[in-house]
């Protein structure tokens, strides 16, 4: 029989809102030894996750859009945009400025291959898992996928 999400997620993940200063989120992902928070608002609705990734920026700063001067005018040779978002991650003071909006979510029914792969192929690594009501009741994490296959 194949296993689904809810056979093998962390159950009542811990979870952050908008609001909560970065300094806590993070003390909270390095006494909890996780890597990621689902953020929720005050009705209980995910909004967004914070990770280890959003949060590297703080350290490690912002490199500027490579750009080239004709005549008056700078051209860029990336998006500027991209560079906006990380410079708005780097100098965030809450969760909800550095969260990643809208994260890829799943089900507790969902099966674990297809969430596996989707996780694959989209290159993250955890899934928040909702209920009906859009409420957080899981996190999938790569981790929990290989403790999972080490059990079969």
């Amino acid at each position: 029989m194949t296993k689904t999400v809810s056979d093998v997620m962390s159950h009542n993940p811990i979870t952050a809102k908008p609001e909560m200063p970065l300094k806590e989120a993070i003390k909270i992902l390095a006494e909890q030894r996780i890597s990621g928070l689902p953020v929720v608002n005050d009705k209980g609705k995910l909004v967004g996750i914070v990770s280890e990734t959003d949060l590297m920026w703080q350290e490690s700063g912002v490199t500027p859009p490579p750009y080239i001067m004709l005549l008056d005018s700078v051209i860029f040779l990336e998006n500027p945009a991209r560079y906006e978002k990380e410079i708005h991650k780097a100098l965030g003071e809450t969760v909800g400025e550095v969260m990643t909006k809208n994260p890829l979510t799943t089900t507790p029914e969902k099966t674990l291959p297809a969430a596996a792969r989707l996780m694959h192929e989209r290159n993250i690594h955890r899934l928040p898992v909702l209920d009906n009501n859009g409420e957080v009741i899981g996190i999938l994490t790569r981790g929990d996928i290989i403790r999972a296959m080490a059990t079969e």
